[in-house]
């Protein structure tokens, strides 16, 4: 039998996969000593990271809801929604007329005792009392002393007074309704001495980048879109299970001259000013991205390609914002990546411009 009708199949399958080899369809199928010509960019070390915004609702570090110590019946309430009140101001009262009763018992109580214990010490002294009766006598009348001290607090505590000079925001109750102990009278605040604060909602990476006294700028509709300066004042050290997010406050910097009112909601920009080094890349650098994890092919010599893991922080319009891996990388491959393999020989057909 003729050999050639056997050898001539296998001639064919191997001119095929030859041409297919070459042409340029599949990267995968390009052995590792093909060179790739390639685009290559270069990159800037030590760019500054992107700015963090938010939004929330003003509110101030010493807004509180007031309550009484003791239920009863309100008596008065003596101020209105919106109204400013001085430190130290009546705000409300209650009926005292059971807690008067109360004291009046403990201090009667507190006078037999007194007088008991005094009437068990001359009988001990005169060797009829034991010693134990004028211990128990003496006992009874210090339990009483404490108990008038407990019925005179109390009796101090049918009043709410302004805690410092500010703004009432909401009136939770009416005069003649019975309240229990600690139920919401009046929502306060000291907006009138302190400057305002806006809580904001951050994800966990937004929270670990800033930190307080970086800087902030404040819009809301009634500036007209103008914004307001303002700073990190304090950071959230636990996520809000609420909303899901950690909370930050931002100070309004200098005094408050600024149409706020609490609950009002505003927008917020944040520039940290510890973030780490990032690297805006393009979009077509980008391989296999899953996750906020990728990767790119990245080159310093210009003649081999290096397949290199990146973690990306954000996507923006014109790229990728990228935050980890690209330390020491001169050039990264903007075209032909699709071909390569780690180690891959390279040649450079053009060099880009890296666009901020």
């Amino acid at each position: 039998m003729n050999r050639n009708y056997f050898l001539l199949p296998l001639l064919s399958l191997c001119v095929f996969l030859a041409r297919c080899g070459h042409s340029g369809g599949d990267g995968a199928t390009l052995a590792k000593s093909d060179t790739i010509p390639v685009r290559l960019l270069p990159l800037q070390q030590g760019q500054v990271g992107s700015r963090i915004e938010s939004s929330g609702l003003f509110t101030s570090d010493d807004e509180t809801v007031l309550s009484f110590k003791n239920g009863g019946v309100v008596s008065k309430i003596y101020v209105k929604e919106g109204d400013a009140v001085k430190k130290g101001q009546l705000l409300a009262s209650l009926n005292p007329t059971e807690i008067d009763a109360a004291y009046g018992q403990a201090k009667l109580s507190e006078e037999k005792a007194e007088r008991d214990y005094k009437r068990a010490l001359q009988l001990y002294k005169d060797s009829v009392a034991t010693l134990e009766q004028l211990q128990n006598a003496e006992t009874a009348f210090k339990v009483a002393q404490q108990q008038l001290s407990s019925a005179s607090f109390n009796r101090n505590q049918t009043e709410i007074r302004a805690f410092s000079s500010g703004y009432v925001m909401r009136k939770l109750a009416n005069e003649g309704q019975v309240v229990g102990a600690g139920t919401p009278i009046l929502q306060v605040n000291g907006a009138a001495q302190h400057s305002w604060q806006l809580r904001v909602g951050l994800s966990d990476r937004e929270w670990a980048s800033i930190a307080v006294g970086d800087k902030a700028y404040i819009t809301f509709e009634a500036l007209n879109g103008d914004s307001i300066p303002a700073r990190v004042h304090k950071k959230s050290e636990s996520i809000d299970p609420s909303s899901g997010t950690f909370n930050a406050m931002l100070m309004v910097d200098g005094e408050s001259k600024y149409p706020i009112g609490s609950g009002m909601f505003a927008k917020a920009t944040i520039w940290p000013k510890n973030e780490r080094q990032v690297w805006h890349i393009p979009f077509e650098a980008i391989l296999d991205a899953d996750a906020g994890k990728a990767y790119v092919f990245a080159s310093n010599d210009g003649k081999t390609a290096r397949r290199v893991p990146v973690r990306i922080a954000d996507i923006q319009d014109k790229g990728v914002l990228v935050t980890d891996g690209l330390e020491g990388v001169q050039h990264i491959i903007i075209s032909g990546s699709a071909y390569l393999n780690d180690g891959s020989p390279i040649k450079v057909i053009h060099t880009g411009l890296n666009k901020k």
